[in-house]
């Protein structure tokens, strides 16, 4: 593994130190636990796109200042089972942006590969990074900008008060939800509590109701997807646009959620930048990847920041990770000893990201 900085070094040389002495507080494979921890998720770019400050100031200096993952890589393309992997530790056999319900044969609406061999059911009967919270007695949300109303089965969704196109454009895309291509998410009675809008984010942030994970996820114009229709702001429609706007706005979530009380408390609180998968079709991937799989082949060289308020600052930790990793440290972080899917395969190369989430006494 290598690591750069003197903080990197730090981490390493405290591991050697006696019981006695000053050392990082570890929990399980050495990942402390945390309190909550937010996955900011945005789109489609590479790693060399984001950190560079010339073109995304917010991100590259947040990576600076606290911790890079500069050697993360995506599952595959396009981007639903991506968010589905860091969730559930598979892609599942997905390797489309068909919507959550569809399954083999499908006719409905947004099923468009449905009749393709060896098609894969969008619903997922599996168990998720939710379900073993849960089984803990531990919280989580799903936060959603421009969804329809809380708990929506809405698969596109624009904006309701728009009177051109962006009334109908898909704003909201529930290929970029992760949660309801879980079988038990779309049955719970509980979803609208769970499945929610930006207006409860805020509601939350305010109250200091926080739940103890959260998958926060803007909306296509703001998470550097794009959105074409008319009516679209220009920069929600080229790739420097969507970096600019993409990064400022994911600049004032991380100010957001390093405002509350559970960022200045004493217990330990992460906030995650992370993205699906790499620009266009670039592929490459590791840690549980199979090239020659359609739904597992590699999505890109992406950026992935950690921001911890009691951890490493400026630590740039160039060991291979993908999603099946930073699901793996979620588990450790939260007291899981279970590792879902390809996040137990350590013998692949998934392991913790122990030095990105380590925290001093």
């Amino acid at each position: 593994m290598k690591l750069k900085t003197a903080r990197a070094a730090a981490i390493l040389a405290a591991a050697a130190l006696p019981a006695s002495a000053p050392a990082w507080a570890a929990d399980l494979e050495g990942v402390p636990r945390y309190d909550h921890v937010f996955i900011i998720v945005e789109e489609n770019k590479d790693y060399g796109q984001i950190l560079n400050p010339q073109s995304a100031p917010n991100i590259a200096g947040l990576a600076t200042r606290y911790g890079d993952a500069a050697n993360f890589w995506g599952e595959v393309h396009p981007s639903e089972a991506n968010y589905v992997a860091m969730l559930g530790g598979d892609t599942f056999g997905i390797h489309d942006d068909d919507a959550f319900y569809c399954h083999a044969g499908s006719v409905e609406k947004f099923c468009g590969g449905a009749k393709a061999p060896g098609y894969a059911d969008h619903t997922i009967r599996a168990r998720h990074l939710g379900d073993q919270l849960l089984a803990k007695g531990l919280s989580w949300k799903g936060y959603y900008e421009s969804i329809p109303e809380a708990g929506s089965v809405a698969v596109v969704a624009g904006d309701p008060k728009a009177t051109n196109g962006m009334h109908d454009a898909p704003l909201y895309a529930s290929k970029h939800s992760g949660f309801m291509n879980f079988a038990d998410v779309q049955k719970d009675p509980k979803r609208a509590e769970r499945i929610v809008g930006f207006g409860q984010l805020d509601l939350d942030l305010a109250s200091g109701q926080l739940p103890t994970f959260a998958l926060i996820v803007p909306n296509q114009c703001n998470e550097m997807h794009g959105v074409k229709a008319d009516g679209a702001p220009p920069d929600c429609m080229t790739t420097d646009g969507l970096i600019r706007r993409g990064d400022a706005y994911t600049g004032d979530l991380v100010r957001k959620l390093q405002a509350t009380a559970a960022w200045k408390a004493k217990g330990n609180m992460a906030i995650v930048i992370t993205f699906d998968e790499g620009a266009g079709g670039s592929r490459g991937g590791c840690c549980g990847v199979t090239p020659g799989a359609p739904s597992n082949y590699g999505g890109g060289h992406i950026p992935t920041i950690v921001i911890t308020n009691h951890g490493p600052k400026g630590l740039k930790d160039e060991t291979p990770y993908n999603h099946y990793s930073l699901l793996r440290t979620l588990e450790d972080a939260f007291g899981v000893s279970e590792h879902l899917g390809h996040a137990a395969e350590s013998g692949k190369g998934v392991k913790a990201m122990t030095p990105l989430f380590a925290v001093s006494k």
